[in-house]
């Protein structure tokens, strides 16, 4: 194992990556509100987060994104909703902001302890 690839960093990693496929699908749906039969889709970040880290597939992992249940259709069948796609991408977005966060903070750990915690 590299200095650079802890478990901490895998896992960040990992999390960065899922939420930009997250992102990706939040994308679609918002540009479907107006597709007649468009049924939103959503990646269940936890989930897809433990499924790749319990299967060692940190580098390349497809998160499955599923039709979200339980969602109110319009007469022509489209049920995205835009006030949801805003939550979901504001928590989308803290997800990476603190993922970012944690990242930049292990990484002067690292740094400190390869200059031997002089702070240079």
């Amino acid at each position: 194992m590299s200095l650079l690839s802890t478990p901490l960093i895998q896992l960040l990693s990992c999390a960065l990556k899922l939420t930009a496929q997250r992102q990706a699908v939040n994308s679609q749906n918002t540009a479907n509100v107006d597709t007649p039969g468009y049924h939103t889709r959503d990646i269940d970040f936890r989930h897809e987060l433990q499924r790749a880290m319990s299967s060692g597939m940190e580098d390349d992992f497809p998160a499955l994104a599923r039709e979200v249940p339980g969602l109110i259709a319009r007469p022509d069948g489209n049920n995205v909703n835009v006030d949801r796609e805003g939550l979901v991408m504001a928590e989308n977005q803290l997800r990476f902001q603190t993922a970012v966060a944690v990242m930049r903070s292990e990484f002067s750990r690292l740094q400190s302890a390869i200059s031997g915690g002089s702070g240079q």
